[in-house]
């Protein structure tokens, strides 16, 4: 049995790590099984991320680079280690959501290689808000707490993604990512990794006081509570969820969650 569950956890971190990040992980399975065991891990494949890009810009903060090019730096790394593709999600759903024609045509727009509008637009801003809190938190905090808020971020959005595919949540296509993952994951399962994470985002906080622990946690519970919101929205508006809709909803995550550190 134990030999089971390590390769379960194995297949599952692979899963994780291959989709999820450019980290070198060789995808051994991909079915629902994988999937399942791969989006309930997702939150570590977002600690590696985070840790990294927490690193990059601690560095740059010794090095004398100030707040701004600290963020900037913290923030392009996540986008590197992703490939962009929840960049590139995130502004493909503002396509289809903006477009106002009906699921399949949407669907079609989404799936275009080029970018409109309205994905220019919601990049831009959505960049800029994290580059902003997290210069705020820098500036204001220092290089510890600044780089904390990126791990809590990180964090928070691959744990969107593992709410995201939970049971109950269909597919938009019957093929690529969001096919496979949609679903996989048991509900209770989805809620105990998320309670798990705001409790541990908390812990850490509480390293400065029992106020940041408390603002730590507010600021994660903000992050999973927009992330199902646009979920919600966008399974409504395409009839499920792709791997466009996978990217937004972590990248939304991730700058509601730092906006809640920096409004803080």
């Amino acid at each position: 049995m134990r030999r089971v569950n390590a390769s379960k956890a194995l297949h599952g971190a692979r899963f994780a790590f291959g989709t999820l990040t450019v980290f070198p992980a060789r995808i051994t399975r991909w079915d629902r099984a994988a999937a399942r065991a791969g989006m309930t891990l997702a939150p570590l494949a977002g600690l590696a991320v985070g840790l990294c890009a927490a690193a990059a810009g601690a560095g740059c903060w010794a090095l004398g680079s100030g707040a701004s090019l600290a963020a900037v730096v913290a923030t392009a790394v996540p986008a590197v280690l992703t490939r962009g593709l929840h960049l590139d999600g995130l502004a493909d759903v503002a396509d289809g959501l903006g477009s106002a024609k009906p699921a399949d045509d949407a669907l079609r727009i989404m799936k275009r290689s080029d970018i409109g509008p309205f994905g220019v637009v919601t990049l831009l801003f959505c960049l800029l808000a994290q580059v902003a809190a997290l210069a705020h938190l820098f500036e204001q905090d220092g290089w510890a707490r600044g780089t904390a808020a990126v791990v809590v971020s990180a964090l928070t959005a691959r744990t969107s993604l593992t709410l995201a595919s939970r049971r109950g949540v269909p597919a938009a296509r019957p093929d690529g990512l969001g096919a496979v993952v949609a679903g996989t994951v048991p509900i209770r399962r989805a809620l105990a990794v998320a309670a798990l994470v705001t409790a541990a985002c908390a812990g850490a906080g509480w390293v400065f006081g029992p106020w940041p622990a408390l603002h730590w946690a507010l600021a994660v519970a903000a992050g999973l509570a927009v992330a199902q919101a646009l979920l919600h929205r966008c399974v409504r508006r395409f009839g499920g969820v792709t791997g466009d809709v996978f990217g937004a909803v972590a990248e939304a995550s991730a700058t509601v969650t730092l906006l809640a550190l920096a409004l803080g």
